[in-house]
């Protein structure tokens, strides 16, 4: 099992920013422009652990080399269940170095995008 996961369902928030390398790019599935840096995707995360319900990870796919990691989720957003899936690309410390997010189906993004936007202030607050 990859860390970031063991991380996340443990609810340990601090150790998955400590997975995150100081210039990762961040893609979020309802924003047109990445999110650059450690800071800012580490509250992005705390932003979705407080919206999400439900979380949980159902699958995971690694590459053969260990680099790039696949999970696959299901979750609840304002009554929207959705599935979804962290795109992971660790650089040769071990640190994820890309994390890009896509969910589905548009209804439940919608809500997602709405559930982020009101969690947007505190994130900048987290970030720094």
């Amino acid at each position: 099992m990859h860390a970031f996961r063991a991380a996340v369902e443990s609810g340990d928030l601090d150790a998955v920013a400590g997975l995150l390398a100081d210039d990762v790019v961040f893609t979020s599935p309802v924003a047109f422009k990445p999110y650059r840096g450690k800071a800012i995707t580490a509250a992005i995360v705390r932003g979705v652990s407080r919206v999400f319900e439900d979380f949980t990870y159902v699958r995971e796919i690694a590459s053969p080399d260990g680099r790039d990691h696949v999970l696959v989720f299901t979750a609840t957003v304002a009554g929207k269940q959705l599935q979804g899936a962290d795109f992971l690309h660790v650089d040769e410390d071990g640190r994820i170095d890309e994390f890009t997010v896509m969910v589905r189906p548009l209804s439940a993004a919608q809500a997602l995008a709405e559930a982020m936007g009101a969690q947007f202030e505190q994130i900048a607050l987290e970030a720094g």
